[in-house]
């Protein structure tokens, strides 16, 4: 195995990585140079495999027996070329104009057997020159967090990142109490955020905006104009941001710097499952006024696509007024877009089809005044379907009010097969996750994989398995907050 190789100032070509091929390319470095800080992970000298995902890695043509061995030194990034990516960003509403990767790198593209490239990006690996005063390091336990909930998430049919490996690499990180460190290796369908593309515009003017706007193009929807780009882009976070809330799933920090142009789920810092039906839930515990709240995060995120569009503006039209109607125009069709998988996701977790929206209004003002677990509600439902109501019944203290909703909805003949499909047995519960790290930070993966086995096959019930399907204890969600990890 050879040392790791210097790189500051220079992009090195895709090759070798010690004897084994990996044909890494550099995409992003080469399409916008001005945003690619070319930069080596910290070195760790006696790098410790915590968890592997093994079908990830043959999908991405890596030989999980040599990523467990050999190839541990590829994973933490002291074995390939890396880039740290600027991008700029709002954060919880004021603008910070030199964010980028201040802990993480992009060590290149990988092929994917569907044929399409995903970037191999690191978090923990060390500083870079966008640090901002901090260690650039990661501990285990957010590691293993992005991990988890990366997969469930996958396994929910929710478009997110990847999580590859986490690696413990033997240093000492210096939070509130000194903790394990590792790093992550993730992939995604690439990094590209909103926030690329207001550094992009704030820093580079017309040309490295129109770059970057072509390779996003060439990336994510080859033969778009700029405008259908934007298009795509609102239809895919509508979408994404419903399909979150299907699940319960808050972000915790909807950060333009948070959100991709692929319509994936990136950064899984402070964010957990809603427990009992709350829009007004939040678990951040950087989130002091609720801005990124569960029923919050459609608002947040079409503003987030506002300063997307102003962003690229330049390329819409020549003249701003058309440029600005354009994008307006765009943007108006997110609300479309969102009730449309809203309320179908809502009508496939039902069972039945047709006019529900006074069916869904009265069940979610059941649900939010008894405080009733969302994910479980969902689950027992089914039952009910098929004649034994007692399951979803039993979760509520109005049962006069229920039992009338459910007999509404009964007579609409709901599907109990088709809402089995949909509606999650197992999620990533925050007090199961919050034990499992604990665990792992500790050297007992058990937990953890226990867990990621209930998670990674989120439907049907299987036995034994009971326990991942319980709620918190009230206690618990009653005072849980989750942090961002940095």
């Amino acid at each position: 195995m050879r040392p790791p190789r210097r790189r500051h100032g220079r992009l090195e070509p895709p090759g070798t990585v010690g004897d084994v091929s990996i044909s890494l390319s550099s995409d992003f470095a080469r399409a916008v140079p001005e945003m690619a800080v070319s930069w080596e992970a910290v070195p760790v000298p006696e790098p410790v495999l915590l968890v592997l995902n093994e079908p990830l890695a043959k999908e991405l043509g890596l030989d999980p027996a040599w990523l467990r061995s050999d190839g541990l030194p590829f994973l933490v990034g002291n074995e390939a070329p890396g880039v740290a990516q600027a991008y700029a960003g709002h954060q919880f509403g004021g603008y910070s104009p030199r964010l980028g990767d201040g802990r993480a790198l992009l060590l290149g593209e990988l092929t994917h057997a569907d044929g399409t490239l995903r970037d191999l990006h690191l978090k923990g690996s060390g500083r870079t020159p966008f640090a901002r005063g901090g260690d650039g390091l990661a501990a285990v336990g957010p590691m293993l967090r992005e991990y988890v909930l990366s997969e469930a998430m996958h396994a929910l049919g929710i478009p997110t990142t990847r999580s590859l490996a986490v690696v413990a690499t033997g240093a000492v990180v210096h939070r509130e109490l000194p903790l394990p460190g590792a790093v992550l290796a993730r992939v995604a369908s690439s990094h590209l955020r909103v926030g690329s593309f207001q550094y992009a515009r704030n820093t580079g003017g017309h040309d490295l905006l129109r770059r970057l706007a072509d390779h996003a193009i060439a990336r994510h929807h080859p033969g778009s104009t700029h405008l259908e780009l934007f298009e795509r882009v609102v239809a895919a976070q509508a979408e994404l941001v419903a399909r979150w809330m299907l699940v319960g799933f808050i972000h915790g920090v909807m950060n333009t710097d948070n959100m991709t142009i692929s319509g994936e789920t990136i950064d899984y810092g402070p964010c957990a499952f809603m427990e009992a039906y709350d829009p007004t839930t939040v678990y951040s515990s950087i989130d002091h006024g609720g801005r990124y709240a569960y029923g919050n995060q459609p608002i947040v995120a079409e503003w987030n696509l506002a300063r997307l569009a102003e962003a690229l503006l330049p390329l819409f039209a020549d003249d701003e007024d058309q440029a600005v109607s354009l994008a307006l125009e765009a943007l108006g069709t997110f609300d479309g877009h969102f009730e449309r998988a809203w309320i179908g996701g809502l009508r496939a977790k039902l069972g039945v089809t047709g006019d529900v929206q006074p069916l869904l209004k009265d069940l979610l003002t059941l649900l939010h005044a008894n405080h009733v677990d969302f994910t479980s509600f969902f689950h027992r439902l089914a039952a009910a379907a098929r004649g034994d109501a007692e399951p979803a019944r039993s979760l509520f203290l109005d049962l006069a009010g229920i039992d009338d909703w459910i007999a509404r909805w009964r007579s609409l003949g709901p599907d109990a097969d088709a809402m089995e499909r949909v509606n999650p047995v197992y999620i990533p519960r925050n007090h199961l996750v919050e034990e499992a790290l604990a665990a792992g930070s500790a050297g007992d993966l058990g937990p953890l994989e226990r867990l990621l086995d209930a998670v990674t096959s989120p439907y049907g019930e299987r036995p034994g398995l009971e326990h991942y399907a319980a709620p918190a204890p009230q206690d618990f969600s009653a005072t849980y907050r989750t942090f961002c990890g940095t």
